[in-house]
């Protein structure tokens, strides 16, 4: 009886885990998303292209296909991948190892926190509407 009692905790313990981490970002994990995202404003915009791709819409967007950009490499536009959490954390981590080929030059944001918060800014900050106008 106790091993199953055990058990039934472990399970229900192991639920609330997998709920926290699907849970939303705090106000200030997306505040210290927005301040990684300033390192790469230099290449990226969220609703235009630069020297990147934008990055309106991204979730959900087959890697290598942003509207209006062209300069993907090889690489990025024959990459099976569409942008969620899990790619961008791969990717993010070290892009050219990640993919090798890509033309992206950043070295990637090797602390998996601000990974993590940058991803979820990014998520938040990237849905289509008021502030997020894709260029078409």
């Amino acid at each position: 009886m106790k091993s199953r009692r055990l058990v039934v905790a472990l399970g229900l313990a192991g639920g609330l885990l997998a709920a926290g981490a699907h849970a939303a970002p705090d106000a200030a994990a997306l505040a210290r998303g927005e301040q990684v995202y300033a390192r790469c404003a230099a290449c990226h915009a969220i609703e235009g292209n630069r020297t990147g791709p934008q990055h309106c819409g991204l979730f959900g967007r087959h890697a290598g296909t942003a509207p209006g950009y062209d300069a993907y490499s090889k690489a990025m536009r024959e990459s099976p991948w569409v942008w969620d959490e899990k790619t961008l954390n791969v990717f993010l981590k070290d892009p050219m190892k990640a993919l090798p080929g890509t033309t992206m030059g950043y070295a990637g944001v090797k602390d998996a926190v601000e990974r993590s918060d940058l991803i979820a800014w990014l998520k938040e900050a990237t849905q289509p509407g008021a502030a997020c106008k894709p260029v078409p």
